[in-house]
């Protein structure tokens, strides 16, 4: 399991994590230099106890989130919760090359939209809303994916004048969809409902034939990782306010 998220992954993981705990360790390092009191010093190792224990809860986070699956339905994923990280995984740029999203993520505070496809108009219309915010959550030092199951060249033909920074990136392969627990099979009906009416290029997991998409999703993550805001519906009609998103963003720095 340790193999399969990747030694980067537990680079950012622990990078992060001494991070916000320098200040409290550091602190446990000085006061016991300067003679405290018995008191004071007993007050200092539990700050440092937790401070470790932190560190390894956010490694079982990381843990738990690698056992993740395809749900039957949409009202049974699993998806990513705050506090947790985000997998392991490898995605499409529009260009077609692979690229880690942590390898992304490690570069500034990322809004994450996983949405079904530009077949879809839910998503359609939710990709023209963020243009309303969209300089202000850039503004904010953060950058904007956009993950769909559909292909590059999808991708490409579909981008819009009116996408502005948002980087696209094509998940074909399912593993980001599968690692942040939002995948689930279609039926059968859904299925030809979206292929006949809406032209959709549908994507299946390998060596399966059920189809597979991600119920739609929104998540702010830190440059470590660490989901600090999530939202996620069943609903693929209901989709997150652009307002309320840039808020989140917001109160999420």
């Amino acid at each position: 399991m340790f193999e399969r998220l990747g030694k980067r992954r537990f680079a950012a993981l622990f990078r992060g994590q001494l991070q916000r705990q320098a200040a409290q360790i550091n602190l446990v390092s000085v006061m016991a230099l300067f003679g405290q009191n018995s008191s004071e010093l007993e007050q200092s190792m539990r700050m440092l106890k937790y401070s470790i224990l932190s560190i390894f809860a956010a490694l079982l986070s990381v843990c738990a989130c690698a056992e993740t699956k395809v749900a039957e339905s949409a009202d049974e994923i699993s998806p990513l919760l705050i506090g947790q990280f985000v997998p392991q995984v490898t995605v499409k740029t529009e260009f077609g090359g692979d690229i880690e999203l942590m390898a992304l993520i490690e570069k500034r505070p990322t809004v994450i939209i996983f949405y079904r496809g530009g077949w879809c108009p839910y998503c359609s219309r939710q990709m023209a809303g963020l243009v309303e915010v969209e300089q202000r959550i850039l503004d904010l030092g953060y950058q904007i994916l956009a993950i769909s199951p559909d292909s590059p060249a999808r991708l490409t033909a579909q981008r819009s004048s009116q996408d502005f920074e948002i980087i696209h990136l094509s998940d074909m392969s399912l593993a980001a969809t599968v690692g942040f627990g939002l995948a689930y099979y279609v039926d059968d009906e859904m299925v030809e409902t979206i292929r006949g009416q809406l032209g959709a290029e549908v994507v299946t997991l390998e060596d399966e034939s059920k189809v597979v998409l991600p119920v739609p999703a929104a998540y702010i993550i830190d440059t470590t990782g660490l989901v600090k805001f999530a939202y996620v519906n069943p609903n693929f009609q209901q989709r997150i306010n652009p307002n309320l998103l840039y808020q989140a963003a917001r109160l999420s720095r």
